[in-house]
């Protein structure tokens, strides 16, 4: 389900490219320790379903102008 995941911990940012799309959202204000538990997360695919999409704002970034 998902390809890479990254955090702007300046921007409580996390940033995540689903391998079904291609694509790449930005989720907002999302605390570094849910990043963490994520990291840790047997299943990355599963936590960001349940813990990540539908609890944060979002926008979905620009895919050729995006650098990890």
């Amino acid at each position: 389900m998902v390809n890479a995941v990254g955090y702007d911990l300046s921007e409580e940012t996390l940033y995540v490219e689903f391998s079904s799309t291609g694509y790449i959202y930005a989720y907002y204000e999302v605390e570094v320790e849910i990043f963490k538990e994520l990291l840790e997360a047997s299943s990355i695919g599963s936590y960001i379903r349940n813990n990540v999409i539908d609890c944060y704002g979002y926008d979905k970034m620009n895919r050729k102008n995006f650098k990890w």
